[in-house]
């Protein structure tokens, strides 16, 4: 599937944000703050399929 560049944008932007988060739960494993960023890091995901799917939707490049 050939994507635009608003898409890469989009994808990488959230990635990091999920990468941050989930090496913050790995360095502090145990602690509250760990549990948070873990949780986070999968509401991030989510947000992140929902973004794409929307742009999708109405991109006339990539849909």
């Amino acid at each position: 599937m050939k994507t635009c560049h608003r898409f890469t944008t989009i994808k990488a932007d959230f990635e990091r944000d999920v990468r941050f988060l989930r090496g913050h739960a790995e360095r502090h494993q145990g602690s509250a703050p760990a549990k948070t960023s873990a949780k986070n890091a999968v509401s991030v995901k989510r947000n992140m399929a929902r973004a794409l799917n929307t742009h999708l939707d109405r991109c006339p490049e990539c849909g």
